[in-house]
């Protein structure tokens, strides 16, 4: 038969796209050498305790990612192998897992390869993977037939009865179990982003839970402590009812006090400040007192109550007055001198002299050991000084006077610091109060006991007879106390 030109090139164009279209799908899609001959694999044994719905042909992947086929599951000893054949060029750690699971609702198993050391080294042709490092998922009839024998076991009455309060539960909740299935997928799509860290508290949680259980005694102890405390709640509820039923009043009462207080608070809490300092720094003698104050008030009542409920004729506190004058005398040195000391009985008040007026004889004279010059320093302990400007520097306390020798002028100084003055009075000024008439200088003389003569500062001899031995009138010291022509 004879056949055109034409015709046979266009059965040549066809026969070369119909090899050309067998051969792709032999050699790209069928991959008939690795079927045929095994070209570009290997092939690793895996030891399952059953075949579990296992085929020839299932998917094998490692990460998530198709690495190769099932070829063959055989028996061997009671025992079934899956002769996986794996491609070549992808490196999977020998040191792994292999678990069966299903791909769909309908059986179609594949064997998952996963790595527990990505560092070991890479499988090999011939290599297996033993029993224990295989796991199969629960066989479908087995739980089917659970389900099934949990459900006859269930009688059908109740069983209708379940269904219909189920529906009656959750009829006309299906929004809210949309939101709820929606908000669990949410979760479950965070917990994945974040698998790292869950995985990191499930591994760190071991540690926590073991102090929960080492200090198993002191949670029993705080649990005791507080079932104690809701017993003791439970004794006295009616006092807690009260209270919580007067707090709202109670705390509406002090807002309101507060309220009141706002003007004059900041004011009051400002000058508490101020005396909290004060306290602060008094601290120890404040201490002092409250130790002594004790002491003091007993030693009182000992004395007012002396012989209380006694025979005695005489009732009253055991004291005893003794007058002593001039014991010790008085201390002068530091003061203004005798020509610039007021008269007691004026009522004037003045300006206050320049300087500071306190006895200044040595600290260990016995004159006035009371005094200034002995004030104990707060801030320094150990030191003594007359003025707070004093305790606070490095400056210490010098004396005028010895304290004894009579050197004239009682404020004659040994160590030149300045004689307190009095303070000049401002010429003209209206809010100053009326100055008292001077008075005339006080005058120190000698006078001769027998006769009562003196010399007076203006050089002539004056006569007193009151102060002669032979005096008429006898003098006492209650006499000496009276002012001049009292009698």
């Amino acid at each position: 038969m004879h056949l055109p030109r034409r015709i046979w090139i266009q059965l040549t164009i066809f026969l070369s796209v119909a090899m050309i279209s067998v051969s792709v799908m032999a050699f790209g899609y069928i991959h008939l050498p690795r079927l045929l001959f095994g070209v570009g694999t290997y092939t690793v044994t895996v030891q399952l305790p059953d075949a579990a719905g296992l085929y020839e042909r299932a998917n094998v992947t490692y990460r998530g990612t198709e690495v190769g086929q099932v070829k063959k599951v055989v028996l061997n000893n009671g025992e079934v192998d899956a002769v996986l054949s794996l491609k070549s060029g992808i490196d999977i750690p020998s040191d792994l897992d292999a678990q069966v699971h299903s791909q769909s609702a309908v059986g179609e198993q594949f064997i998952a390869l996963l790595p527990r050391n990505g560092t070991s080294r890479p499988l090999k042709n011939g290599d297996v993977i033993p029993r224990d490092r295989s796991t199969v998922p629960p066989d479908i009839n087995d739980l089917l037939n659970a389900t099934n024998r949990g459900l006859e076991a269930i009688p059908g009455d109740n069983l209708k009865t379940v269904i219909d309060e189920s529906y009656t539960a959750i009829g006309g909740l299906g929004p809210d179990i949309s939101r709820f299935v929606q908000g669990s997928t949410a979760l479950a799509i965070d917990a994945k982003n974040n698998l790292n860290d869950l995985t990191n508290l499930v591994d760190n949680a071991g540690p926590l839970l073991d102090t929960q259980t080492d200090t198993s005694d002191s949670v029993h102890a705080w649990a005791s402590h507080l079932a104690q405390i809701t017993r003791q709640l439970k004794v006295n509820d009616p006092a807690v009812r009260g209270v919580l039923k007067n707090g709202a009043p109670a705390l509406k009462e002090a807002t309101a006090l507060i309220d009141r207080l706002k003007p004059t608070l900041p004011i009051i809490l400002a000058n508490l400040v101020a005396v909290g300092q004060v306290a602060v720094t008094y601290q120890n003698d404040i201490e002092q007192l409250l130790v002594l104050l004790p002491e003091g008030t007993q030693e009182i009542q000992g004395v007012g109550l002396a012989n209380r409920n006694t025979k005695q004729a005489y009732k009253g506190a055991y004291l005893s007055f003794n007058l002593n004058l001039n014991i010790p005398p008085p201390c002068t040195t530091g003061f203004l001198p005798a020509q610039q000391q007021r008269a007691a009985s004026l009522e004037d008040y003045p300006d206050a002299p320049r300087g500071d007026l306190y006895c200044r004889v040595p600290q260990d004279s016995p004159f006035n050991v009371r005094g200034a010059r002995n004030t104990p320093c707060e801030t320094r302990p150990g030191k003594r000084a007359p003025t707070v400007a004093m305790c606070e520097s490095d400056e210490n306390y010098v004396p005028l006077n010895d304290g004894y020798s009579w050197k004239g002028d009682p404020n004659a100084t040994l160590s030149g610091q300045p004689i307190p003055q009095m303070a000049p009075a401002t010429p003209g000024s209206a809010a100053s109060p009326p100055s008292a008439p001077a008075l005339p200088p006080i005058a120190v003389a000698e006078y001769d006991p027998a006769t009562g003569s003196y010399t007076g500062p203006d050089g002539k001899v004056y006569t007193q007879s009151d102060l002669a031995r032979n005096a008429p009138k006898e003098k006492s010291w209650q006499s000496m106390l009276l002012p001049p022509g009292a009698g």
